[in-house]
């Protein structure tokens, strides 16, 4: 299910309109309560997405029925961008969430005409959604699960610019399935950082996160660094 809630509503955060060169006619804001699907997999792959309040979640059902989760979209992330002419995940709200929708077509006929500063953005701002794939398939490959739940925090806390609590939308559930373990080894990775006095967890859902010490965080995140590359090629 999902609101519209009009194209030009008053008081707006750092939005589409400011990022595309203020085309509004382009754009229309919606509203998807908690866990409201806001397109399939395989669907047509008709529209863009900004995220201006909320979170996002993108996935696959794996033949075996787990869960993959690809990606979490937070504000300011676009979201929907394909290659071919379906998605290849399906997305849902994470929380209740607010977005920016437009026709791609008609966007990127917009921007074919020559605006530059919103072509850039959009540039931009896929390549940051490229990073974030990226720093995804590393911490699937390469880590183990106390690097991946450290990876993950240091990255969240980069992406909600260091808050002195970070409250994460998402749930343990969503972050096992994002990083491929199960919620008891999630759990007891934060247990373990927590134990370390890295971090505290707080809030009626243990979603908020107090980070005590960053440095040992990246420390976790980044110890895979200091492993030989040869000895990895041999194993």
């Amino acid at each position: 299910m999902l609101i519209r809630v009009g194209s030009n509503p008053t008081n707006r955060p750092r939005c589409a309109l400011d990022l595309f060169g203020g085309q509004e006619s382009f754009w229309s804001e919606f509203k998807y309560p908690q866990s409201a699907e806001i397109f399939g997999e395989a669907e047509p792959a008709d529209y863009i997405y900004q995220i201006r309040k909320g979170a996002v979640r993108t996935y696959k059902v794996l033949s075996d029925g787990r869960r993959q989760i690809g990606a979490f979209h937070l504000p300011g992330d676009i979201f929907g961008t394909e290659n071919g002419e379906g998605h290849r995940f399906t997305a849902e709200a994470v929380v209740d969430t607010t977005v920016w929708i437009a026709k791609r077509r008609s966007l990127f006929a917009g921007l074919a005409k020559g605006d530059t500063p919103a072509a850039n953005n959009v540039r931009r701002l896929v390549a940051r959604t490229l990073e974030h794939v990226e720093n995804h398939l590393l911490l699937l490959g390469r880590q183990t699960a106390l690097e991946r739940v450290a990876a993950f925090l240091a990255e969240m806390d980069r992406r909600l610019e260091q808050p002195a609590v970070m409250a994460l939308p998402m749930v343990r559930r969503d972050i096992a399935d994002y990083l491929g373990l199960t919620l008891e080894t999630v759990s007891r990775a934060l247990s373990t950082l927590r134990d370390q006095g890295i971090l505290s967890v707080t809030g009626p859902m243990q979603r908020e996160i107090v980070l005590h010490d960053r440095s040992g965080l990246a420390r976790h995140a980044l110890s895979l660094a200091t492993r030989a590359e040869p000895a990895e090629r041999v194993q």
